[in-house]
């Protein structure tokens, strides 16, 4: 078993952040799937906290830092991540969000997905973010 900055824990075929909404609704925050891990979707919530409330840019990064540890966690790396669907609450957050994405992602160019919706678990989160790394 691994651990890493986020607490996260490496279980054979699933990765745990120990989240809450990992246990309340029966999820592991990646899954190692042969050569991939897929990430379940990310926001700004460390330790049962959403961070960075009204920012989504900031919170995009913090997001991010948690599913890239997923990744890591599950023995990929950044240079890895071929997908990022990303989810946001309001229009206008369309392009902070896909700045966010270009500075982390920028030199992997993985394909990438946006979607608008209503509102996620929490109203305090603006985005939420999922990832797919593949080893070639």
């Amino acid at each position: 078993m691994s651990v890493g900055i986020f607490g996260m824990e490496s279980t054979g075929r699933r990765v745990f952040s120990g989240g809450v909404w990992e246990e309340r609704y029966g999820y592991a925050r990646a899954v190692i799937a042969g050569d991939r891990v897929i990430v379940s979707g990310c926001t700004a919530t460390v330790d049962g906290e959403v961070r960075h409330v009204g920012d989504a840019y900031k919170q995009s990064l913090t997001a991010m830092d948690i599913a890239l540890e997923a990744v890591v966690t599950g023995g990929l790396t950044c240079d890895d991540v071929v997908m990022v669907r990303y989810y946001v609450v309001e229009q206008r957050h369309f392009d902070v969000v896909g700045r966010a994405i270009g500075e982390v992602f920028g030199k992997v160019r993985p394909a990438c997905t946006g979607v608008r919706v209503a509102g996620l678990v929490d109203p305090r989160m603006l985005v939420e973010i999922e990832i797919e790394a593949h080893r070639a």
